[in-house]
């Protein structure tokens, strides 16, 4: 049965009681506008621990657009039902005031993950991973000890969230996970019911560039002609304005100095079409087919 609390009190005290009584936690951190690919990140969060529990949450702090903060979508109860779907058994649903007391105005205290923060995302949205670092931070520390999971989507963030976990001994596993794709290879995100349908198909460029930016590594290219090939299938689709196209290595997600045969990279787009900013990413290695 799916038990829903609405205070980072009442969150601390379920999710210590649930390790008192002998079991493990598997969390999953959500802004809401639930999916497939959230309910994938639930399954397995179930699967993998005892006690699946999650968060709905649209953290304010990491939007630099206020029309973007508002045009999010909310809806509680159609993504309680998700997270039932999925196993979860635990949700806080917290409001704006119990986590950020004091907005509009800023907190004292914020996290900033140097370096992995300020490129990609970070260049262009200045305080994006600020925002993240601190609401995942304090999240975590509510929670206490976990396995948390995150969706490789939004690989920039997962390799945040790594860092940060690392640099303060936080008792957390972090688990990177699968992208979860539409039947036209969309990756799914909540950003996507936004789209127009005619934006949609545009959208399709992004993940297009990827697979020639790793086509073009895998004939053995370097990763200027693949983040090339990838900034080309954008610039023929006059819908999408291109953000970045960049190849990492991760997770440091500085370019290579040398991508010798086998190496892996990172091929990393963003794109905004109708308004709508639109990221994915995908793994591929240099002289390796897929």
């Amino acid at each position: 049965m799916l038990e829903v609390v609405e205070t980072l009190a009442e969150w601390r005290a379920g999710t210590e009681a649930r390790r008192r009584a002998g079991a493990t936690l598997g969390l999953v951190m959500t802004m809401g506008g639930l999916h497939a690919g959230h309910a994938s990140l639930f399954a397995r969060a179930a699967a993998s621990c005892d006690v699946a529990a999650a968060t709905i949450f649209v953290n304010p702090q990491q939007f630099g657009d206020a029309a973007d903060l508002a045009a999010y979508p909310r809806d509680l109860a159609a993504d309680l039902a998700v997270a039932e779907a999925a196993g979860v058994q635990l949700v806080l649903a917290p409001s704006l005031a119990e986590v950020w007391p004091s907005w509009p105005e800023p907190t004292a205290t914020t996290v900033h993950v140097a370096e992995l923060a300020d490129v990609l995302e970070g260049e262009g949205r200045p305080g994006h991973f600020d925002g993240v670092a601190t609401v995942v931070t304090k999240l975590l520390v509510a929670t206490g000890a976990c396995t948390a999971f995150f969706g490789e989507k939004d690989f920039q963030q997962l390799c945040v969230v790594r860092r940060l976990v690392a640099d303060l001994a936080l008792p957390v596993e972090v688990v990177g996970c699968p992208i979860v794709r539409d039947a036209d290879g969309l990756a799914l995100s909540s950003r996507n019911a936004r789209l127009s349908a005619i934006g949609r198909t545009a959208a399709r460029a992004l993940p297009a560039s990827l697979a020639a930016g790793r086509a073009a590594l895998a004939e053995g290219h370097g990763v200027g002609a693949a983040t090339a090939a990838m900034r080309d299938v954008v610039a023929r689709e006059p819908l999408v304005a291109l953000a970045y196209a960049a190849a990492v290595e991760p997770p440091t997600l500085r370019a290579p100095v040398d991508a010798p045969p086998g190496a892996t990279v990172r091929l990393l787009v963003a794109g905004v079409v109708e308004g709508v900013r639109l990221i994915d990413n995908l793994a591929a290695q240099v002289g390796v087919a897929p």
